[in-house]
């Protein structure tokens, strides 16, 4: 029975196993056997069956990754079946003469041969025997399998080959990201060794400079270990010396205790006139002479010492800027002075007890007399002497209004170390809260520089009538301000505005808180205070209060005279009516 066999589509894959399997020898066919595919104008060629594999769309199934081979080996093996049951189906009608019994279809093209019989030869007799048929189907059936696991191997072949392709990628990547993070790495290595480099630069250069500091204050510690014992010698020398002269060579009068007694009313409270630190003090006469008793009092902290020390120095110089010792009764602590009529500096700025104003004539006169005073005692021989407790209670002013140091209980020779510079160790620092060097207050460092800034407190103080503290601080903002007129004493109405501001800059020189930037007191601080001094001389006919201050019930006068003293170092003479026995000073805190 006739029928018609329609071509199926081919697959790419077909084509590749194709040009892949060896066509094995096929028997020859008859020269009369005409094909039915021929007769039926159907026929296909292996030619045609290779340009449809190539035309079809699915022959990008590799590299799309789409599972095209399962698919084609499925209508491959379809093809076949089909074949197979059109031959078997027209097996009554057909006849291959020519065949050989013992060919077998091993390959594609034997295939492509077999489908390209025409449509004619379907209606022949097949010669063939039943064993033949058997036989070609069990050949088609191997070539069905073998197809099929071609198919399987091919597809997991390409599936093995995308997934190496992928993981070839990842590699890639992977690789990529590993060469970034190494050059990442390099370029870190590099700045953290360069970094490393620069801290050890820095380390070693910290280390040279920490090595030759410690080299230096090894050096000084020793040169100023080697001073220091150096001083300590030469002030046990000085005080042996002291000593020995204190003994041998009394300048004093020794008073006995019943005539100090009498004389005070038995240390009457009418007879006080002040108290200090060291004790109180007694206005009274003795022999007819004004004087000021100042009594140590039993419970005083190193009043002893400072008993000792003042009628050491006291009785060694004669100064007319320097307080005067009459006496004492040393068995009991009493010191015997001559009698200071208008009583302190200190008194007179903030008119205790209703004293008069005074003038900025007197003032700079006053300044300039202190600072002849001080230079006095840094001059003393062998040593340098220092007050170490300067301030206006420890001014104190006569009659006539000349200043006089007092109170040098405190005082200290200070062994040179150095030209120019003296200064001493002290294990305690000694002094009146506000007037000390803050320089000698932490290092303990005494010299004679830390007179020079108790100096300028006080003269700052003798131009503004203010307390000490924070005083430098409020003079210098009134300065840079514009307002200096505003901080200046009210109660002298005519200030010289330019020689006081002179003043002021001098006073705030010498408070400088670091001692090197003091000027020096002989060289410097002087002079200027003299210049001020003998402008205010110029102007002093203006002071016509001093004549009836001067016959005021306030002052103290004696009928008797004596020999005018004058001031070799100021340039100037006082006249000063001294009393028949010297008079008594009154000593401030």
């Amino acid at each position: 029975m006739p029928f018609s066999l329609t071509p199926p589509p081919f697959y790419p894959l077909l084509s590749t196993y194709a040009e892949r399997t060896p066509v094995k020898p096929r028997m020859s066919l008859d020269e009369s056997f005409k094909s039915p595919f021929e007769r039926a104008g159907r026929a296909f060629n292996v030619k045609s069956f290779a340009e449809l594999m190539e035309s079809d769309p699915d022959i990008s199934f590799v590299s799309s990754g789409r599972p095209s081979t399962d698919r084609s080996s499925s209508v491959a093996l379809d093809f076949i079946d089909s074949c197979l049951n059109a031959r078997l189906s027209t097996s009554s009608e057909t006849s291959f003469g020519s065949i050989r019994s013992g060919q077998k279809f091993n390959d594609l093209s034997s295939l492509h041969e077999f489908s390209s019989f025409s449509h004619d030869s379907a209606r022949t007799s097949f010669s063939g025997s039943s064993q033949n048929l058997d036989d070609m189907e069990a050949e088609m059936r191997r070539l069905k399998l073998e197809l099929k696991q071609t198919m399987d191997m091919y597809s997991t072949a390409c599936k093995e080959a995308l997934t190496a392709k992928q993981k070839a990628m990842e590699l890639h990547r992977w690789r990529k990201e590993e060469e970034r993070k190494l050059e990442e790495a390099k370029v870190a290595e590099e700045a953290a060794l360069s970094a490393a480099e620069k801290e050890k630069d820095r380390c070693k250069a910290a280390m040279e400079a920490a090595e030759a500091a410690k080299k230096l204050a090894e050096l000084e510690a020793q040169k100023r270990l080697t001073v220091e014992i150096k001083a300590l010698k030469e002030a046990e020398e000085m005080k042996k010396v002291m000593e020995a002269l204190a003994q041998q060579d009394v300048r004093y009068r020794r008073y006995n205790i019943e005539d100090i007694e009498e004389a005070t009313e038995y240390f009457s409270a009418a007879r006080k006139i002040g108290e200090g630190g060291y004790g109180p003090v007694y206005k009274c006469h003795l022999e007819h002479t004004q004087v000021a008793v100042k009594v140590l009092r039993p419970d005083a902290a190193q009043g002893r010492s400072q008993f000792q020390r003042e009628v050491e120095v006291l009785s060694l110089i004669r100064h007319p800027n320097m307080v005067l010792l009459l006496g004492a009764v040393p068995e009991y602590g009493v010191l015997v002075y001559e009698y200071m009529a208008n009583g302190s500096l200190d008194d007179c700025l903030f008119r205790k007890g209703d004293t008069p104003v005074l003038p900025w004539q007197l003032r700079f006169r006053i300044a300039a007399e202190i600072a002849t005073g001080l230079l006095f005692l840094h001059q003393t021989k062998p040593e340098p002497l220092v007050h170490r407790d300067l301030k206006p209670d420890n001014v104190l002013l006569d009659h006539n209004y000349v200043c006089k140091i007092s109170d040098v209980g405190l005082a200290r020779l200070v062994p040179a170390i150095a030209e120019n510079v003296t200064q001493y160790h002290m294990t305690s620092t000694a002094g009146t809260f506000c007037y000390i060097d803050p320089e000698y207050q932490q290092t303990g460092m005494l010299g004679v520089k830390s007179d020079v800034y108790s100096l300028g407190i006080m003269l700052l103080q003798i131009i503004t009538a203010r307390p000490p503290m924070g005083l430098t601080h409020i003079v210098e903002q009134s300065i840079e301000n514009g307002v200096f007129r505003e901080i200046l004493d009210p109660a002298v109405p005519d200030w010289p505005l330019e020689e006081t501001l002179t003043f002021a800059k001098l006073a705030l020189q010498c408070a400088e808180l670091r001692r090197k930037d003091r000027p020096d007191l002989g060289k410097v601080v002087l002079p200027e205070l003299d210049k001020l001094r003998t402008y205010a001389q110029a102007n002093m006919n203006q002071l016509m209060w001093m004549e009836s201050a001067c016959q005021s019930p306030h002052h103290s006068y004696t009928s008797t005279s004596q020999e005018v003293m004058s001031d070799p170092l100021i340039g100037h003479s006082e006249s000063v009516k001294s009393q028949s026995s010297t008079s008594s000073l009154a000593e401030g805190t």
